[in-house]
């Protein structure tokens, strides 16, 4: 099944799909792989939200998440329990062994919770008492 987005192609596969009319949602279940352009996403399970235009409102990703977002100024590569991704604002929300690498920047960020902005590149991390954030960054040499 290919949904469209901002005009770009979205081409979702998976062991089988449920379409729930009535919630506007579409639960697509094992082995799901979600792509966009060069964007993917991976996981036992993707729900697809619709809002009332049938318009993609968000894709919820549960179980062994991992991904990559790539576009002119970034390439992140991930991993969460949980991925949530609100299309309208180019954010993703990642819970439970969330894990971002930024390879252009080489940044290496974990957490709990993190929201990234792919516009804006921000991430916002949390943590816990047992776990807390952890960022990880290369220095620049002095000449």
């Amino acid at each position: 099944m290919s949904i469209t987005l901002f005009a770009e192609k979205v081409e979702i596969t998976s062991d089988s799909m449920k379409a729930q009319n009535l919630q506007k949602e579409v639960h697509f279940i094992g082995n799901v792989t979600v792509k966009q352009l060069e964007n993917w996403l991976h996981g036992d399970k993707v729900i697809v939200y619709f809002d009332e235009n049938n318009e993609t409102k968000m894709y919820e990703a549960i179980g062994s998440v991992t991904f990559e977002i790539k576009n002119e100024k970034s390439f992140y590569k991930g991993s969460a329990d949980k991925v949530t991704y609100y299309p309208i604002k180019s954010q993703y929300i990642l819970t439970g062994k969330a894990v971002i690498d930024d390879l252009v920047n080489k940044r290496h960020i974990n957490g709990d919770i993190i929201t990234l902005d792919t516009i804006t590149g921000n991430a916002n991390v949390k943590g816990d008492k047992k776990k807390p954030v952890k960022f990880i960054f290369d220095m620049e040499k002095v000449k």
